[in-house]
């Protein structure tokens, strides 16, 4: 028969859990801690897994973490895989493109879109993403795609600007000229 699991904890350890339930940010760190708490407070490690959705063998591996290596054994660990295409030299060039005009860099366009940014940068660092990822990495930089606001200032005449506004303000100072402020309606004498 195998020999009982002892899950009591210490004072010092049991602060730490329940420190960890109430503060800490990651939400499968302080559902673990609820899991070591469970098991202190004396629940059976199937009950647990039942309250908790979860299989048996869990409820043991996370305790065997918590054991190893406390609050900080219970975060979930970094996964494996391919790692992302756009490294810190491809998103140092977005920030530096993005900022720019594209005039500056030769182009005869006047606004950057995603499809021209992406194509640029392809052609500048050789790495092709997919529009997906491309906009992914846009709105983790902080970047939103906002229509630019057509302004035609720049092609108005000043002079004639200024004698339209003239003449508005002259057109306004006659009409209050004209209008009686007595009422048309009066009380016989």
């Amino acid at each position: 028969m195998p020999k009982a699991r002892d899950y009591h904890l210490t004072e010092q350890e049991l602060t730490a859990v329940e420190t960890a339930i109430h503060r800490d940010k990651r939400p499968e760190v302080r559902q673990r801690c609820i899991v070591i708490r469970l098991l202190h407070l004396g629940h059976k490690p199937e009950q647990i897994a039942e309250m908790q959705a979860v299989s048996k063998p869990t409820i043991y591996g996370w305790y065997d973490r918590w054991r190893s290596g406390g609050v900080e054994g219970l975060a979930n660990k970094p996964k494996s895989g391919r790692p992302p295409k756009a490294d810190d030299e491809y998103t140092v060039a977005l920030q530096e493109v993005i900022e720019k005009e594209p005039s500056e860099l030769g182009y005869d366009f006047a606004i950057w879109t995603i499809d021209r940014l992406r194509a640029h940068l392809e052609k500048k660092t050789g790495i092709s993403l997919s529009e997906s990822r491309f906009r992914a990495l846009l709105k983790r930089k902080g970047y939103r795609y906002r229509r630019p606001k057509y302004d035609l200032s720049h092609l108005q005449d000043k002079d004639a600007k200024a004698k339209a506004s003239d003449l508005l303000e002259e057109l306004k100072k006659r009409s209050s000229e004209t209008i009686s402020h007595s009422s048309l309606w009066t009380k016989p004498r």
